[in-house]
């Protein structure tokens, strides 16, 4: 019985001995590796590059008063469209105490000249009538009576003017009334009525009363890098994404770049402005921000492969082109002439063919 067990015993370390054996040896031998396997193509590239920015109307025009005072009556709102020489709002005069004062006492002063000046022409008049003065006496009397007449309607204007900023006369042309200088959109209304506003002058730019802008006429304005300013040029064309409208693309045409970079992050960036085309089936707001993608290179129906496949060592550029796959695959090392990326694929100029097959990334085995 003993004998049987120490036999059993011994077969049993042998197979242990012989399966670590085996397992040991087939761990030592080196694995053979899978390429997946790229074939070349014929295809279009483009080379592009992207400059952030945002959407905004080619001029914003700000209204202001062409006197200060405080704002009466707001009669239209951001979003709403005007007309040229519409009314925007209207402003209320608050006379200065000093101005007022002199005015009313120009208006009193010129009332007693004109009433003496009415006296005057009343007694050259019948001096005249009875040949007891020339006519040319006479007719200086009467013209210092105009003079006198003209006067006070010019000092009750100042006076009007001073007192409400408008006068009787030239009612039409109040400056009370803001009115807007083009047709457009209203972009903003800053002030409400209550609000104090300031006329424009050597030392103050004014208040403005509102924005208006036209809309029809809009601009792409955005920064380029340095490394690409170079690479572009006025009256390329552009495509405009605008991100809350992400599911239309629109055209543009580059129509400045900014010769003067500005430093931002570290990096020089460069301003660029395009002319968009928008369908007027599209509405756009001012402000959206965009990506304008600019095509820098083109490539029509040439040799392509993956630009993973290749491999570059200085100014040389290789790939491995498949020789065998039966037992295994077999590649060799070829160097080939690039062209142009896009960043996913790469132009073959020369070294490869069409029919030939290169090798790509290394296949991993799912079940490790």
């Amino acid at each position: 019985m003993k004998k049987y067990f120490k036999i059993a015993l011994l077969v049993v370390v042998a197979a242990i001995f012989v399966g670590t054996f085996v397992f040991l040896y087939s761990k030592s031998k080196p694995k053979v590796k899978q390429y997946e396997i790229m074939v070349p193509e014929i295809a279009d590239l483009e080379k592009t590059t992207v400059a952030t920015g945002k959407v905004e109307p080619r001029d914003e025009i700000l209204i202001k008063p062409q006197i200060s005072g405080i704002v009466d009556e707001v009669y239209k709102e951001a979003g709403q469209t005007v007309k040229k020489d519409e009314v925007i709002a209207k402003v209320k005069v608050i006379p200065e105490m000093g101005q007022l004062n002199s005015a009313e006492s120009r208006v009193r002063l010129a009332g007693i000249n004109a009433k003496q000046a009415e006296i005057d022409f009343s007694r050259m008049k019948k001096l005249h009538a009875d040949k007891l003065i020339s006519s040319e006496e006479y007719e200086k009397s009467e013209v210092s009576l105009k003079q006198a007449r003209e006067e006070k309607e010019n000092a009750t204007d100042a006076l009007d003017i001073i007192k409400d900023g408008i006068t009787k006369r030239s009612a039409a042309y109040s400056n009370t009334m803001i009115r807007s200088t083009i047709d457009g959109l209203i972009l903003d209304v800053p002030v409400k009525a209550g609000n104090s506003v300031i006329m424009s002058n050597t030392f103050n730019d004014g208040t403005t009363i509102a924005t208006v802008a036209n809309m029809n006429d809009l601009i792409f304005r955005g920064n380029i890098d340095e490394t690409e300013v170079g690479r572009i040029h006025e009256g390329m064309p552009i495509k405009l994404t605008i991100g809350a409208l992400q599911n239309i693309k629109f055209d543009a045409t580059l129509e400045y770049i900014s010769p003067k970079g500005v430093e931002e992050n570290g990096a020089n960036q460069f301003e660029i402005k395009a002319a968009i085309r928008v369908p007027d089936s599209v509405e756009i707001r001012s402000g959206y921000s965009a990506n304008a993608e600019i095509v820098l290179a083109r490539a029509h129906k040439v040799l392509a492969v993956p630009e993973s496949t290749v491999e570059f060592n200085g100014d040389s550029t290789f790939v491995w082109v498949m020789t065998d796959s039966v037992p295994e695959q077999k590649f060799v090392r070829r160097q080939v002439v690039a062209g142009l990326s896009d960043g996913i694929k790469i132009e073959i100029k020369k070294g490869l063919t069409v029919k030939e097959r290169v090798r790509g990334a290394e296949k991993t085995d799912k079940k490790q």
